[in-house]
């Protein structure tokens, strides 16, 4: 390497001109050495052919610094001739050593294009090549903030979380990379007495907002409150000061508490953030992303001034109903943090009715009484705007409610209320249960209720009833013979606090229940029913009859099946009379049950009499038996909604569907609906595979049907829908949507290019947009997710296309390259680009000149082929004419 080196200084040390002393000649041959050793790369790897080149170099090396010796194959070269960028920074040795002779600066140009020529004497014999010099950014810039100093306000009571200002700095450093990364810290806070940070910062934005302490602990100065187009001169100070400090009336300037209420509102009302704030915040920002004890930093400070927030919730607000006053009816007062705002007042539901309104300065009145059985709670929203109909608060919403007063009687359920008793039934036994309601609210002592019986019919010496005073529960306190009295008359009073009302209650004495029910017959024979007879078909109708009393609950009759059906098939529907109809409850199935021996007891819902059985007579058999029927084939499963990736592999199973015949026979699948062809099943097995690849942008969802049937006789058969849902997979990549476009040159506008994607999220937008390769002519930034800006950063003389390649990412990071063609061309008025005669806008591409020379070759076969078929008819004929007439019409067919 050292070689290398003295070889590369000596070649420096000879350039015309140069005049160095020995100092420098070994500081020249000893700081490349240096800088090669440092860098980690030898010079020898910085030799390469005589070619276009792309080099990186940091911005601030020290120079001399030896960039790429170009290693030349043509004997005759002895020296180089550069053009281009900043020929005098970059220079060139006569053994073909780029070296800088200025230390480059990235925030002056990022980039360098020298045009390179291989020289005999003064001969080109090799080139011109280009060489792109990428210069690197260096984090030698420390970010700065766009103020020394920000000022803020904030009202007390703000929410946490929310910003109310925001800090902003720049990095003169390269966006690109970490070292304009920028982040924001919170420093120190002034005052901080209880040692409680009531601000933070966002770290990536710099937005200032107040933590959950600061939230509940920042606090106003005191100040006088005024309302809208209130007077706020001295005098009105001094009308206040009164309202406030009523007593002996000392002159106000020698009234030391007047000074000082005075003082502190002139100073309210100069408030200076910068002189007097009320915290004082010291705001970082860093570059490196904070993450480097090397970053690099920058300072300011936030003066931030806390103000009376008056926009105040003054609810909820309890009214109670029906209150006897005059209205309107102050109920609230709110005073907007705008002293000129203006007031309107809406109710949240939007109903009809909405006895609220609102004054202009704030106060809230209700224009009537209300009702909480009609309404117990009202949602009123408060708004206050300016002049121009712009919020100046946000929407206030107010909780009203109407809290109750017994101002409903009770009511009774029935007009009048109907109870049976068994005679002979125990002292205490229960009766029934009075029903009664209130409308007032439930849970409080204006709907609570009290039971008394009041009277008798007929009127006994002894108590024969009891009411329960709370919950309106009747009970018999002695034993009721049928023989003494058959019905009771009984007035129940019912009050609340405040009203009361009498219930109407008949109490039935009834016949113990000392006779069963008898069945007409004890056996209704054997029925005989196909498998596939329809639910709710009357197998046969039963019949029996009670001796007790006849509208009673003795003689009450109802029909139960005590045997023969665990599945519950089969239920008898009744009226209570004694006539019961045997029905299908649910589909027969020869297969699971063929038949049937139905036990059916007839019983009364009232016990029967102590010492009372039911025997043989209360119960009746039926017989039923089922007969086959052939029945499609059946799904089992209840899984039939499929979800695989896209780019699953071909010939993957999805699903295994399941299906039995009833009778056992045979059966065989297929499916229906799969317009791709995407899907097969095997006929025996139901296996579900796929058959091509999938493709979700195709179609999201395949529907189908899975069809069942017999196999000897196919229109035995069963259907069943199946959904297979496709999950997208990154298998497209975001493509151009134009790839070609023109700029006027005399005024050149930016190129709006947009791209799109048939995959969807996350593997679809947003894009990212970038020149393959920096260009001195172009910049591509991205305007949102799908678009990007092309803008020409120099201005063009000559009509001139450009073929730029552009990388177009989606969100997972797949894309290609893709070329787009750009033409620079001079414009008519409106705007077009101009076409001289016989000039066209852009060249025919490759595939449309194959695709010329294809039709014409094409055209020629064709043509061939005709003349051969001529010729072929015209020999046939050569019997029927001479030579010359042959050679005529050959002649006549060769014509073009």
């Amino acid at each position: 390497m050292c070689c290398s080196v003295i070889t590369l200084w000596s070649h420096l040390l000879d350039l015309p001109g140069k005049a160095v002393i020995m100092t420098s000649m070994v500081h020249l041959l000893l700081l490349p050495l240096l800088l090669s050793i440092a860098g980690g790369k030898d010079l020898e790897e910085k030799k390469g052919p005589f070619e276009d080149t792309m080099l990186d170099v940091p911005e601030g090396t020290p120079v001399p610094y030896p960039m790429h010796q170009f290693q030349m194959t043509h004997p005759d070269v002895n020296n180089f001739r550069l053009s281009g960028e900043e020929k005098d920074v970059i220079k060139m040795s006569t053994d073909g050593w780029l070296y800088l002779e200025k230390p480059l600066d990235w925030s002056k140009e990022d980039h360098y294009i020298i045009k390179v020529e291989a020289l005999a004497g003064d001969q080109v014999v090799d080139g011109p090549i280009f060489v792109t010099i990428n210069v690197l950014d260096i984090n030698n810039n420390a970010p700065s903030f766009n103020q020394t100093y920000y000022t803020a306000l904030i009202r007390e009571n703000s929410a946490a979380g929310v910003p109310f200002t925001r800090v902003f700095a720049s990095d003169l450093d390269d966006p690109e990379t970490t070292n304009a990364h920028l982040t924001y810290s919170l420093v120190n806070q002034f005052p901080n007495t209880k040692n409680i940070i009531l601000f933070q910062i966002n770290p990536n934005t710099g937005e200032i907002s107040t933590t959950e302490e600061g939230a509940k602990m920042l606090k106003a100065r005191e100040s006088i409150h005024y309302s809208r187009g209130e007077d706020r001169s001295l005098d009105a100070l001094k009308t206040k000061f009164n309202e406030y400090c009523p007593g002996p009336k000392t002159p106000y300037e020698e009234n030391p508490f007047f000074t000082c209420v005075e003082r502190a509102e002139v100073r309210r009302r100069s408030m200076d953030p910068l002189n007097d704030p009320d915290y004082t915040l010291f705001v970082r920002v860093q570059d490196l992303g904070g993450a480097s004890e090397s970053a690099l930093s920058g300072n300011t400070r936030v003066h931030i001034i806390v103000q009376p927030n008056l926009w105040v919730n003054p609810g909820p607000i309890s009214i109670t109903e029906n209150l006897d006053v005059t209205y309107p009816l102050k109920i609230a007062e709110v005073q907007s943090n705008d002293p000129e705002a203006i007031y309107s007042l809406v109710q949240k539901e939007r109903e009809l009715k909405f006895p609220f309104q609102i004054t202009e300065d704030g106060k809230i009145f209700l224009t009537e009484a209300l009702d909480r059985e009609d309404k117990d709670m009202y949602n009123l929203v408060v708004f206050a705007k300016d002049i121009n109909n712009m919020e100046v608060d946000p929407p206030m919403e107010i909780h009203v409610s109407v809290e109750d007063v017994n101002d409903n009687a009770p009511q009774c359920e029935n007009e009048e209320s109907v109870f049976e008793v068994q005679e002979n039934e125990p002292v205490g036994s229960l009766i029934g249960q009075l029903l009664v309601h209130d409308n007032d609210k439930a849970g409080t002592l204006n709907s609570q209720l009290i039971y008394t019986i009041t009277s008798l019919s007929p009127p006994s010496e002894s108590s024969i009833f009891s009411i329960d005073a709370a919950s309106g529960k009747i009970q018999a306190l002695r034993t009721l013979q049928r023989k003494e009295q058959q019905v009771y008359h009984l007035d129940v009073q019912v009050n609340d606090p405040g009203f009361s009302v009498t219930c109407k209650v008949v109490i039935k004495v009834i016949d113990v229940n000392n006779e069963m029910p008898l069945f007409e017959e004890t056996d209704y024979g054997s029925h005989t029913l196909a498998e596939d007879t329809p639910v709710g078909h009357t197998v046969v109708t039963i019949r029996a009859t009670d001796a007790d009393d006849p509208d009673s609950g003795s003689s009450l009759i109802e029909y139960h099946i005590s045997a023969g059906d665990d599945d519950e098939v089969f239920a008898v529907e009744t009226d209570g009379k004694g006539v019961g109809h045997l029905i299908i409850a649910k589909p027969l199935d020869f297969e699971s049950s063929a038949t049937y021996k139905l036990q059916i007891d007839a019983r009364n819902p009232e016990p029967l009499m102590k010492g009372l059985e039911y025997g043989p007579q209360s119960s009746t058999s039926v017989t039923v038996s089922v007969t086959d029927v052939d029945e499609p084939p059946q799904f089992s499963g209840d899984v039939w909604d499929v979800t695989v990736p896209e780019d699953i592999t071909k010939g993957s199973v999805l699903l295994t569907v399941e299906a039995t015949d009833p009778e056992g026979k045979e059966i065989s699948f297929k499916i229906d609906g799969d317009t791709r062809g995407w899907l097969e099943i095997d006929a025996a097995t139901g296996q579900i595979k796929t058959k091509e690849n999938l493709d979700r942008e195709s179609l999201e969802n395949i529907e189908i049907t899975v069809t069942a049937f017999e196999k000897e006789n196919p229109e035995m058969s069963s259907e069943h829908a199946m959904s297979v849902n496709l999950l997208d997979v990154n298998d497209n990549y975001p493509k151009l949507t134009e790839t070609q476009a023109f700029i006027c040159a005399a005024k050149p506008e930016s190129i709006i290019i947009k791209a799109k994607d048939g995959d969807s999220a996350p593997f679809s937008q947003p894009f990212t947009f970038a020149l393959s390769r920096k260009s001195p002519n172009w910049d591509l930034r991205n305007i949102d997710g799908s678009t990007a800006k092309l803008t020409l950063k120099k201005t063009q003389s000559q009509d001139k296309t450009f073929t730029l390649s552009i990388d177009v990412k989606d969100n997972a990071g797949m894309g290609i390259p893709q070329s787009f063609e750009v033409r620079v061309c001079n414009c008519t008025e409106l705007g077009y680009c101009y076409v001289a005669p016989e000039v066209h806008s852009f060249k025919y591409g490759m595939g449309t000149t194959i695709g010329i020379l294809v039709g014409t070759l094409g055209f020629c076969i064709l043509a061939f082929v005709i003349v051969i078929n001529r010729i072929n008819k015209s020999n046939k004929e050569k019997k029927k004419v001479t030579g010359r007439q042959c050679d005529d019409d050959q002649k006549e067919t060769l014509k073009p």
